[in-house]
């Protein structure tokens, strides 16, 4: 059983920057892959980037947002920069047993309750 909290949403003017947290409990979250999703009012969860045995990150957003990764704090970060206002959403982490980046979200084995992220204009 993993737990994972994400923290760090909040309110960010569009250009400003953001730094989203997910905290995982247990001490073998370095053998979990992470990815970071994102839903929209009346939208499907999208899914943005991931890190494991490497990152990947979407096209939607490269160049403005980075993926990280601290295994002594077993916590993923999400650096969001110039943002913009199609970035508002609820940000979900999701950690799957594996080293391969999941194709689908059924392959990820926990996921977070979500940080939400507002842009103003």
């Amino acid at each position: 059983q993993v737990e994972l909290v994400e923290s760090g949403g909040g309110l960010v003017q569009a250009g400003g920057s953001l730094r989203l947290s997910c905290a995982a409990s247990g001490r073998a979250f370095s053998s979990y892959s992470v990815g970071w999703f994102r839903q929209a009012p009346a939208k499907e969860a999208e899914f943005v980037a991931w890190i494991g045995s490497y990152t990947y990150v979407e096209d939607s957003v490269k160049g403005r947002f980075t993926i990280s990764r601290d295994n002594d704090k077993n916590t993923v970060y999400l650096e969001m920069v110039n943002v913009r206002p199609e970035d508002a959403a609820v940000y979900h982490c999701a950690a799957h047993r594996g080293g391969q980046r999941p194709l689908s979200e059924s392959d990820y084995d926990y996921w977070g309750q979500g940080t939400q992220v507002i842009v103003s204009s």
